[in-house]
C-alpha cells in the first residue's frame, strides 16, 4: 500500500511539474500585432514616403533578416540603386527591366530574372534565387510598399528618386490603436506568420527558401544534436535561442532570437510538434 501511494504521489509531482513548466516556464511576452499595411497616398511628401520604405524595409519586408553584412545569405542592397544599370547589362541578366527603378521592381517580384554570383540556389549555378518574390506569401507587400521601398534604396544610394507619390484618399492617418492579434491556428499558419517560408523548407511549408536548415528531416535528427536532449527540448531551444547551437554548415546570429516575444505558448507548442513529427 504505501509503494503505490509513493507511486501515486510521484506521478502527481511530475504532472504538476510539467504543467507548471510549460505555464510558467517557458519565456512568453504578449506578441506583436502581425505587419499592418501602410497607409499611403494624400498629401505625402516624397521625405514621408522615403521614411514609410525605410519602415517597411527594416519591419514588414523583413529584408535585413537575409541582406546583412553578418550571415552573407544574400547581396548587400544599399548599393542596389547604384548598381542596377550594370546588372541589367551583364549577359546573365534575363529580366525586362530598363531602368533603375523597373530593376529594382524587378528584383522584389522576380528575383531569379538575375541572380548574383554566389548567391542562388544550391545547385542552380546561380540561376534559381531562394529569395520569395515579396507581393505574395507571408510578406505580401502591396504595390505602394513596394515602390516606398524602392524610393528609399534609391536614397541611400544618392541616385535620384523616379517613383512617383501615391495617390488617393487614403492619407497618413493618426496614430490608431493596434490591431487585434491573430493567433495561428495550424503549423501551416504559424510557419506562414513567424516567416519560416523565407529561409526553410519543412512540413507543411510548400514554397520554402534554403538559406536555412532543411526542417523535414528535423525529427529524425534532433534528438541527436545535444546528449540529454530530447528531439522537443532541442527544436524548442533552437527556437528560442537560436545560437544555442549552429549547425556545421551554417553561421551563428543567421535567425532572429526574438520569437519568445513572439509566439505564444501555444504557436510555439504547435510549431515544436509539427518540426518533432507529431500531428
Amino acid at each position: 500500500m504505501k509503494a503505490l501511494l509513493k507511486i501515486v504521489v510521484f506521478s502527481l509531482a511530475v504532472i504538476c511539474g510539467f504543467a507548471g513548466y510549460t505555464t510558467f516556464g517557458l519565456p512568453l511576452i504578449v506578441p506583436e500585432a502581425p505587419p499592418q499595411e501602410e497607409k499611403l497616398g494624400g498629401d505625402i511628401t516624397m521625405d514621408q514616403f522615403i521614411a514609410v520604405g525605410e519602415k517597411i524595409y527594416n519591419g514588414k519586408g523583413t529584408c535585413p533578416l537575409c541582406h546583412n553584412p553578418v550571415g552573407g545569405r544574400a547581396p548587400l542592397l544599399e548599393p542596389v540603386a547604384s548598381v542596377s544599370m550594370e546588372r541589367i547589362k551583364d549577359p546573365r541578366y534575363n529580366g525586362k527591366a530598363t531602368t533603375i527603378e523597373e530593376y529594382i521592381y524587378e528584383s522584389m517580384v522576380e528575383p531569379s530574372a538575375m541572380v548574383v554570383v554566389g548567391f542562388g540556389k544550391k545547385g542552380t549555378n546561380d540561376t534559381v534565387s531562394p529569395m520569395p518574390d515579396v507581393s505574395r506569401g507571408a510578406i505580401g507587400l502591396s504595390e505602394v510598399e513596394i515602390n516606398a521601398v524602392i524610393a528609399y534604396l534609391q536614397n541611400i544610394a544618392g541616385v535620384d528618386v523616379t517613383v512617383p507619390l501615391p495617390t488617393g484618399d487614403s492619407a497618413p492617418a493618426e496614430e490608431e490603436e493596434p490591431a487585434e492579434v491573430k493567433l495561428a491556428e495550424s503549423p501551416k499558419e504559424a510557419f506562414a506568420k513567424f516567416d519560416c517560408v523565407s529561409c526553410h523548407m519543412g512540413p507543411e511549408i510548400e514554397e520554402g527558401g534554403d538559406i536555412g536548415p532543411d526542417l523535414t528531416v528535423l525529427a529524425t535528427v534532433a534528438g541527436k544534436r545535444k546528449k540529454g536532449m530530447s528531439a522537443k527540448q532541442f527544436i524548442t531551444e533552437s527556437i528560442l535561442d537560436p545560437n544555442a547551437f549552429v549547425g556545421p554548415e551554417m553561421e551563428g546570429d543567421m535567425m532572429p532570437d526574438d520569437y519568445a516575444e513572439q509566439m505564444t505558448v501555444a504557436e510555439l507548442n504547435m510549431i515544436v510538434d509539427a518540426l518533432a513529427g507529431g500531428k
